[in-house]
């Protein structure tokens, strides 16, 4: 590609304040094919999940345990895909994963669903925060939540109980198509 050639592909700015509507376009095809892209980059990064770990089960296999568990007790599509991906902040996040996979999926997912997943590492420390001399009730700071009960559910059913090397989970192929579909198209621009 000829000096030119590059030029004629990226913006003539070099700050934003002198953009022209052409430069913007530009910009908004690039990011309209970065968007398209988006299912398949986040189903790689649960792939970069199946590997080593401390529970019975890779990350991975978590995951998909949390889906197929949601998926059995008839959650809907995008609870089920939710359940799949709360944990796919730890990619990028490992400290805050919950709020990273919930800042991933909000522009995505309805109110209630982002709540959980924002949260869902505050509600999961009832089961292991007395361990370190921690209130594992610290999550009642948000007991008058209307989405606290949808939360602790959560947890409790597809989160908590998800470590079982024995529990007949089905394979990421399975749910592809659920992290497609919610991926597709924004319900909302997040800003």
């Amino acid at each position: 590609m000829t000096d030119v050639e590059s030029h004629a592909q990226t913006v003539a700015f070099t700050a934003m304040e002198h953009g022209t509507r052409a430069d913007y376009d530009l910009v908004s095809e690039h990011d309209a094919e970065n968007a398209a892209e988006l299912p398949d980059r986040v189903i790689s990064w649960l792939k970069m999940m199946d590997g080593p770990s401390p529970y019975r089960i890779s990350r991975l296999e978590h995951c998909l345990q949390s889906a197929t568990r949601a998926e059995d007790d008839g959650a809907d599509d995008e609870m089920i895909a939710c359940a799949l991906l709360h944990d796919v902040g730890d990619i990028i996040a490992p400290t805050n994963h919950s709020q990273a996979a919930a800042a991933l999926l909000r522009p995505y997912i309805t109110d209630e669903n982002w709540w959980i997943i924002n949260y869902h590492g505050l509600f999961q420390g009832y089961y292991y925060f007395k361990l370190y001399d921690i209130d594992p009730n610290l999550r009642d700071r948000y007991k008058d939540h209307e989405h606290y009960e949808a939360c602790v559910e959560f947890c409790h059913r597809w989160d908590q109980s998800a470590f079982d090397p024995l529990y007949p989970t089905r394979p990421l192929e399975h749910f592809e198509p659920l992290v497609h579909d919610l991926l597709r198209e924004p319900r909302l621009v997040a800003y």
